[in-house]
């Protein structure tokens, strides 16, 4: 299965990577939401978190371990961030693969905002 993340990974569309190695690959959102914004892609085609097996521990605690060396390399370590991964259609996945927006440098407000009438 391949997914336009896959095609970033694999060098066959452009991107501006920040890192790769045989475990996940970092690049700038082409859309970002705030002054930084990075998904963490895993190399692996895995659809949503549900897919996740034991198997794939190592690549989630990279995607972790990256996400903090990516925050102190671009300065939002000190100040905070948010890891965000999304998961099917009521969780905001838009892409079928496996990612993690880092996303900082500015104050981002709540997480969550109640719906009207909650």
């Amino acid at each position: 299965m391949s997914t336009i993340f896959t095609k970033i990974v694999n060098g066959e569309l452009p991107s501006d990577m920040l890192y790769q190695d045989d475990l996940v690959t970092a690049f700038r959102d082409i859309n970002p939401l705030a002054p930084t914004h990075i998904l963490i892609v895993s190399n692996k085609v895995i659809p949503t978190v549900n897919d996740l097996t034991e198997a794939d521990e190592k690549i989630t605690g990279r995607m972790m371990t990256v996400a903090k060396k990516l925050a102190e390399q671009e300065g939002i370590a000190e100040d905070g961030y948010r890891l965000i991964i999304n998961c099917n259609a009521h969780g905001g996945q838009e892409v079928f693969h496996l990612h993690m927006h880092l996303v900082g440098g500015r104050p981002l407000g709540p997480m969550l905002y109640r719906q009207k009438g909650e």
